[in-house]
């Protein structure tokens, strides 16, 4: 039997032990700043402006959040600049937002993706957005009847996101399309207009490049031609009757699209988009009445006529500017099989080949209580 003292004394060691190893990597919470949101700055000579903001509670101060630059050749020699001024640890862990403004992100990101990748530190569901203007300037700024600049963006792209007006995509979702050579990149663009912050449409990318904006009129359309849709709204100004304007109003769209690749005699691909949708009509002003049966069906096929024709002038767009993200490509290598495919040189210049033909076909679900 262990004699009563010398238990204790090698409990009290075991004790010791347990604390002495807790403080190699002690890390108190009002000594670290948790990163929240990092922009990207392109200036001369290929130098990087760095610019971080992190919650900071501070009573003497009104606004709960700080902000930090550096210029640097990399993200990480420009962190080290900013750790010199703060008196906290910089640490990635919370990190939700990566910023890159529409200069940087024309010039490729790839780099700098494959560096946050490498973090463990950092999530792969970290968002990834383009400025249309410089990231520094937004991060810096205080919206006075909004929250801390970065939640206040962080709250605006999930709203945005839930309703399909822009793509949800992360750190996971822009390697794994950088990755795949049947598809590129699309990600939101947000800007600075005065006391808010605004989505500015979505940003289309070539391999790791910024090549092209769709603007905001056309963001749902370009969600409903990416794949099944649910939710979302979306409005439109139609031609009437003796020159007149037929105004409609629909939400809670649900769709569903169907892709099917061919090849005609000279070669050339021809890809033809299906997408069958319906919606609920909230508004509606013109001459037709809706608890007409004819004028409700002469109201969808109008309805159906203009959609396919602003999707096919979008897709010859996007076609036109060699870039694919819509995902034309997976269903062409899909259709020719994987050798076929490596065979080709580089499916971003075939793209302006590809003739697609794009069809929607809306069918309304519901029109109001009023007949």
């Amino acid at each position: 039997m262990i004699p009563q003292s010398k238990s204790v004394k090698t409990l009290a060691m075991l004790v010791l032990l347990a604390i002495l190893a807790g403080c190699g990597d002690q890390r108190i919470l009002d000594r670290v700043a948790f990163v929240y949101t990092t922009g990207y700055d392109l200036l001369p000579e290929g130098r990087l402006q760095i610019t971080i903001g992190f919650p900071r509670a501070d009573p003497d101060k009104p606004v709960q959040r700080e902000v930090l630059s550096a210029q640097g050749t990399s993200s990480k020699d420009a962190r080290i600049s900013m750790s010199r001024q703060t008196n906290l640890l910089l640490v990635n862990g919370q990190l939700r937002i990566v910023l890159f403004s529409s200069d940087f992100a024309r010039q490729g990101v790839q780099g700098h993706i494959d560096t946050l990748l490498r973090d463990p530190t950092i999530s792969p569901q970290v968002k990834i957005v383009v400025v249309n203007g410089k990231a520094q300037s937004l991060q810096e700024k205080n919206y006075k009847m909004h929250p801390p600049t970065d939640k206040y963006i962080d709250g605006l792209l999930e709203k945005e996101a839930e309703g399909h007006s822009i793509p949800r995509t992360t750190l996971y979702h822009f390697e794994r399309d950088l990755l795949d050579d049947g598809i590129d990149t699309a990600t939101p663009i947000i800007k600075d207009a005065g006391d808010h912050i605004e989505i500015d449409g979505i940003a289309l990318f070539r391999d790791d490049r910024y090549v092209m904006r769709i603007s905001p009129k056309d963001a749902i359309l370009f969600s409903i031609l990416q794949g099944a849709f649910n939710k979302g709204e979306m409005s439109m100004k139609l031609p009437g009757e003796n020159g007149g304007q037929q105004n409609v109003m629909f939400e809670s769209i649900v769709s569903d699209r169907q892709v099917r690749v061919g090849r005609g005699g000279s070669g050339d691909f021809h890809v033809t988009i299906s997408i069958k949708m319906n919606g609920a009509i909230r508004e509606y002003i013109g001459s037709k009445r809706l608890g007409r049966d004819p004028d409700r069906r002469a109201l969808e096929r109008e309805i159906s006529e203009y959609l396919s024709g602003r999707a096919q002038k979008l897709t010859s767009k996007m076609l036109a500017g060699k870039t694919d993200a819509i995902g034309i490509g997976m269903y062409v290598r899909n259709h020719i099989g994987y050798r076929a495919w490596k065979s080709i040189p580089d499916w971003n210049e075939e793209l302006p080949n590809v003739k697609v033909d794009c069809r929607i076909e809306y069918k309304m679900k519901e029109f109001g209580k009023l007949r």
